[in-house]
């Protein structure tokens, strides 16, 4: 029985400047960027590449549509190396970008075709949430399903990942939080998945230590403490990352698809939406299943485990109040409808949650936070 592995070699550099000093651009890269990130930091880099910015094709996180727009340019260039410098999105868009022919997004991430890989993928991420850069996972808005799907599979796995925590000091506090929440949940759902283990749970364990603990500080600190706790936030997303590329996540991913997919409601938002919600039904139905990460919380927020949930909802509600469903357009009667999408498209998340979920529980939890 496989437990671990991490495919991805992982390097880190203070600033910019110092990786700019170690790696050089090829004529045959073809970098796909965040526009602000890549002009405020890479802009005088010696780069003879081909450099195209992911906001060209279209606003917010991908969808199937945009993604066969940037996979009809890459063909075009016939690309040797992929380099992907941007957020969770930036980075799963990318990694479609290393196969060989000519399929669809769509036919990809439902796997119609062989997933030949042919070309190198190096991740620079600039959030602190998605752990993209170390996972085997893309994620996609597929267009006529209307709803987030994941392809998982070992071609996905970047060759390199490159960690420069200068970048996150230009994140927006509003992506910061929801980045750093979002690596939250990968932790924990990596922690009371099935499939943890020993060695998945030593990433996830300090994963939630520092981000607790930074959360913390900023909420009694204020916004501009974070910028002490960038390496700190870098590492924990990180973490999250080889946990859960390794476990899968659960049910707070698979309720939050519905939601973005359709509200376009970025991912990390819409995954604290259920983060609490989720975790509580589980110890509902069944005592012990979320005991062992309880703990972890109980020891991070030096509170009583009738105490954590209440206390992380306060936590993290002093950065980004949480607003009901209904505020983000979301209508009752889809309440039905969502959950029907869950149980029909989201199986891979649902199998691998800490209690198996019915039509009914997760129908109550859209109606509670509704």
């Amino acid at each position: 029985m496989d437990v671990f592995q991490q495919k991805t070699k992982i390097v880190q550099y203070a600033t910019v400047k110092e990786f700019l000093q170690a790696f050089s651009f090829q004529r045959d890269d073809y970098i796909l960027a965040s526009r602000s990130i890549y002009e405020t930091f890479f802009q005088d880099a010696d780069s003879q590449a081909h450099v195209v910015y992911h906001s060209d094709y279209g606003r917010g996180e991908p969808d199937d549509q945009m993604l066969d727009a940037m996979l009809k340019d890459m063909r075009r260039v016939q690309p040797k190396r992929i380099i992907a410098i941007g957020g969770g999105s930036v980075i799963d868009c990318a990694k479609l970008f290393v196969f060989k022919g000519a399929a669809s997004a769509q036919d990809m991430f439902l796997q119609n075709c062989a997933l030949d890989k042919c070309r190198e993928l190096i991740a620079i991420p600039t959030t602190c949430g998605s752990g993209s850069e170390v996972s085997r996972i893309s994620i996609c808005e597929l267009t006529a399903l209307q709803t987030k799907l994941g392809l998982a599979v070992d071609a996905l796995y970047p060759d390199q990942a490159v960690l420069i925590p200068e970048l996150l000091s230009r994140l927006p506090f509003f992506y910061f939080v929801t980045s750093g929440i979002d690596a939250l949940i990968h932790a924990s759902e990596s922690y009371v998945s099935p499939k943890s283990n020993a060695y998945t749970q030593l990433f996830s364990k300090e994963a939630i230590r520092l981000l607790l603990h930074g959360f913390q500080i900023i909420a009694k600190e204020g916004k501009e403490a974070r910028l002490a706790l960038l390496d700190d936030f870098m590492r924990a997303s990180n973490f999250a990352g080889i946990a859960f590329g390794n476990t899968g996540t659960g049910a707070v991913h698979a309720l939050s698809y519905p939601l973005s997919g359709i509200y376009h409601v970025t991912h990390g938002e819409a995954n604290y939406q259920f983060f609490t919600a989720v975790f509580q039904k589980y110890e509902n139905l069944k005592q012990d299943s979320v005991r062992a990460v309880k703990e972890l919380f109980c020891d991070a927020l030096s509170c009583t485990s009738e105490e954590v949930f209440p206390q992380m909802e306060a936590l993290f509600s002093s950065l980004l109040p949480k607003r009901p469903l209904r505020e983000y357009g979301m209508q009752e009667a889809e309440i039905t409808t969502f959950t029907d999408s869950v149980i029909k498209t989201q199986q891979r998340l649902l199998t691998n949650s800490a209690v198996p979920l019915s039509k009914e529980d997760i129908q109550d939890i859209y109606q509670a936070l509704y």
